[in-house]
């Protein structure tokens, strides 16, 4: 976990806007733009952000409720927000991400949950997959080109 956390640190430490080509460019209305990327990534740290912060007092195993990732996109507009303003939001929940994953301990890291489809598994694994989940987006973010 802390490789992870190392990685996550340096990414907040370093990514920023100037590094990110065709941000606003949006090919067609069914694939996001890159900005809409950070849109979703807005969105899946606040849906994380909540999960992280329930399942240490929530009933467990505690559930995971999905969330609609192209909904949530579309009804927050996020094409049509000011670009400065849509990353601080990203890189400002992050942090507080990542500090909530810096005050884990080994027992809260093996609290149980259940993921949508029914899978049992606990917080280290939904950490790990946020942080790659994350990385994954980052990368197409930050690829020079359009998103394909």
């Amino acid at each position: 976990m802390k490789d992870k956390i190392l990685k996550l640190e340096l990414l907040l430490d370093n990514f920023t806007l100037q590094t990110i080509t065709n941000f606003e460019l949006k090919i067609n209305d069914i694939k996001w733009s890159k900005k809409e990327i950070l849109g979703h990534l807005i969105d899946s740290a606040i849906n994380n952000l909540q999960r992280f912060t329930e399942i240490q007092y929530y009933e467990k195993p505690y559930k995971i409720r999905p969330y609609n990732q192209d909904a949530l996109v579309k009804y927050n507009h996020y094409q049509n927000k000011n670009n400065q303003d849509l990353f601080d939001l990203w890189l400002h929940l992050n942090r507080h991400i990542l500090e909530i994953i810096k005050n884990q301990t080994d027992k809260s890291l093996e609290y149980q949950l259940i993921l949508p489809n029914g899978t049992l598994t606990n917080l280290q694994f939904l950490i790990e997959d946020y942080i790659e989940h994350l990385f994954y987006h980052v990368s197409q973010i930050t690829k020079h080109g359009l998103n394909t």
